[in-house]
């Protein structure tokens, strides 16, 4: 079986999804780099060992980043799975665990990476959103892409009901690229995209706006 540790910042809805589907992995530890995050007490509620390495207590994002590599190998994890880990991480760091470390971003990417998504998303006009799970690499949020989910963009939606229907869809992904991982299913190709292994094709479209025909 597979061991993972998550690394969160905050309330931690995801990393929440993550221990609630029952997945047939290792949860060895969750670290915060806020001492403060709800998300710390939700592992401790599910018997999963939480800890906390303040970033504010390091000068520079290379010695958080030193700090927090020790930290996590003392609990050698086949996976680092980032849910809400508001910290860019430094490339050496990246390279250190290349292959093993997995982010989920609010877009679908590339489109809108960065901060902002659904604000931007509606003035964007799109007709389309969604989230994206993706190998992390030193550029950030241009990694190899593992599993995508697409929303509507509603009339009169807002930032904040848009971003509501993403997270539905981020709470169901998630969980998914970390049980394929487990099953040894994700193989990434040389051009760094993505291969599911003894994926089932389906020909379906998400269109919107929709018109019954």
């Amino acid at each position: 079986m597979k061991s993972i540790v998550i690394l969160i910042s905050g309330r931690g809805s995801n990393m929440q999804a993550i221990l609630e589907a029952r997945l047939p992995v290792k949860i060895a530890a969750v670290i915060s780099s806020n001492p403060n995050a709800h998300g710390l007490e939700i592992a401790r509620q599910h018997g999963i060992p939480a800890h906390a390495l303040n970033h504010r207590d390091h000068e520079t994002r290379e010695e958080f980043d030193t700090a927090l590599a020790a930290r996590i190998a003392g609990f050698n994890p086949d996976l680092v799975v980032l849910a809400g880990f508001m910290r860019i991480l430094t490339p050496n760091f990246v390279n250190d665990y290349n292959g093993r470390l997995i982010n989920i971003h609010p877009s679908l990417l590339p489109a809108f990476t960065g901060l902002n998504t659904h604000a931007r998303a509606l003035t964007e006009g799109v007709k389309i959103h969604g989230c994206t799970v993706h190998f992390v690499t030193p550029n950030l949020d241009k990694g190899p892409i593992i599993i995508q989910a697409a929303v509507p963009v509603l009339p009169g939606d807002t930032e904040e009901t848009l971003g509501a229907r993403v997270l539905e869809q981020e709470h169901k992904i998630y969980p998914q690229a970390i049980r394929w991982f487990a099953e040894d299913r994700l193989t990434v190709t040389p051009d760094c995209n993505v291969i599911l292994q003894n994926q089932q094709p389906v020909e379906t479209a998400l269109r919107s706006p929709w018109e019954p025909q």
